[in-house]
């Protein structure tokens, strides 16, 4: 889960920490590498400083430097960063802002340094979430992946009698809109089923729409990207549109929020649900007010199950360091499955490591755990992790025709028509090139 803290304070940073990658600093010997952390919560800030200083102490030839970046500019920053030579050597992204940077020649190449330690652990489903380009190179490490569940009132659960859905029986997306309708019934005036936070609605409308079979980008077999919208495509999005547009189930205020937003409504009790990512729960678990009870429930399951897709946190090299070996002795470190744990419950994610994931700490009731990394081994590459141009897609025809669309504002055809004819024009651009 993104969060913000500030572009200002993100180039301050790196204005403090020097500018050339892999600088040496000192004539001393020492290689120093510099690691850009876009960790916000303090439990993971924590957690990452407490792993840079073990290293640090036991490996004084090849010192590591914190940098602190931000979710919020990251993409702009790094582009900047790289055209000026002036990259931090070990990179923390996301999978899905990677394409662009892996086919700029940005980003190192990681077959020849990784261990097949940290090879085997990660399962394939997430290394394709950063091998790009014909050559199948990796470009990233998936290293923290976030479902997206619905924390629920659970007083609001057990009085209405509505079913209680399991990752072994979840509810079907019909069977979702029916419950969102005995639940306002039972929530009476004022009270709405869910709260759809959607003030960046793409990627939520296409990594649960895997789970209808959607898939909306098709590569061709010369390896072009289309967009087509099927009526696989259409389930996820025709639900929430429902839901808000014609159940009146789900409210248009809280389309325009983030997540955050719509805590205090949830704790209040004027919303039964609220599908967040699955990190959300620690401020739910900081916020809520004291006697306040909430579960954590699975996304609603389609055609294909519970599969859900998903942009792991990624860590990378960039290409100009000249330090490669030592950043990719660093992240094997960094990395073990010991480590991966701490770092997942420091940011309340769950690791892709085989190892780490199965950590009894992370199957616990307590705080959803256990509903967590049971969805987790359903999680799939997101549809557009390879996509080239899937920036600009996103800002410029996505975001505002599914904003629309579930305001009520047009229609299923027009948003059909955006996203496909308005989509394949900017791929095509890019794929030009």
């Amino acid at each position: 889960m993104r969060r913000i803290l500030t572009a200002a304070a993100a180039a301050l940073a790196l204005l403090l920490t020097g500018c050339t990658a892999g600088d040496k600093g000192p004539d001393d010997g020492v290689v120093r590498l510099r690691f850009q952390s876009l960790a916000w919560q303090k439990e993971s800030v924590d957690a990452n400083r407490q792993l840079v200083d073990e290293w640090n102490a036991t490996h004084p030839r090849v010192q590591i430097d914190y940098v602190q970046g931000s979710w919020d500019s990251v993409h702009d920053q790094l582009l900047t960063s790289f055209e000026g030579g002036e990259a931090p050597d070990l990179i923390h992204d996301a999978s899905d802002d990677l394409a662009d940077f892996a086919y700029g020649g940005h980003l190192a190449d990681l077959r020849p340094l990784l261990s097949e330690r940290l090879r085997a652990d990660i399962p394939a489903r997430s290394w394709e979430t950063t091998t790009f380009g014909p050559d199948k190179g990796v470009y990233g490490v998936p290293f923290l992946q976030e479902p997206r569940v619905i924390i629920a009132n659970r007083k609001i659960l057990q009085s209405s009698g509505v079913r209680v859905p399991t990752p072994e029986k979840p509810w079907s997306w019909p069977e979702f809109r029916q419950i969102a309708q005995d639940l306002t019934r039972t929530m009476g005036p004022g009270g709405y089923a869910v709260a759809w936070p959607l003030k960046e609605p793409v990627s939520v409308s296409l990594n649960l729409g895997l789970s209808a079979g959607g898939r909306l980008f098709h590569r061709e077999a010369d390896g072009r990207v289309t967009i087509r919208f099927t009526e696989s495509d259409a389930v996820v999005p025709g639900t929430i549109h429902d839901l808000v547009v014609t159940d009146r189930t789900a409210p248009r205020t809280t389309l325009g929020s983030g997540g955050s937003d719509t805590l205090p409504g949830f704790f209040a009790g004027k919303y039964a649900m609220v599908p967040l990512g699955f990190a959300y729960r620690q401020q739910i678990a900081q916020q809520a007010p004291k006697g306040f009870e909430w579960t954590v429930l699975p996304a609603p399951a389609g055609d294909a199950g519970l599969a859900q897709g998903v942009s792991p946190q990624t860590l990378s090299i960039a290409e100009d360091s000249p330090y490669k070996k030592e950043a990719a002795e660093f992240l094997d470190f960094f990395l073990r499955p010991e480590n991966m744990v701490r770092l997942a419950r420091g940011d309340w994610m769950l690791p892709t490591g085989t190892k780490a994931l199965a950590d009894p700490s992370l199957h616990t009731a307590e705080d959803g755990w256990a509903t967590g990394a049971a969805v987790a081994q359903r999680l799939r590459p997101a549809p557009a992790q390879s996509v080239r141009g899937y920036p600009e897609w996103k800002d410029k025809v996505a975001t505002p025709a599914f904003q629309e669309y579930y305001s009520g504002a047009i229609d299923v055809g027009e948003l059909r028509r955006r996203l496909v004819e308005d989509g394949n024009r900017v791929l095509a651009r890019y794929q030009r090139k």
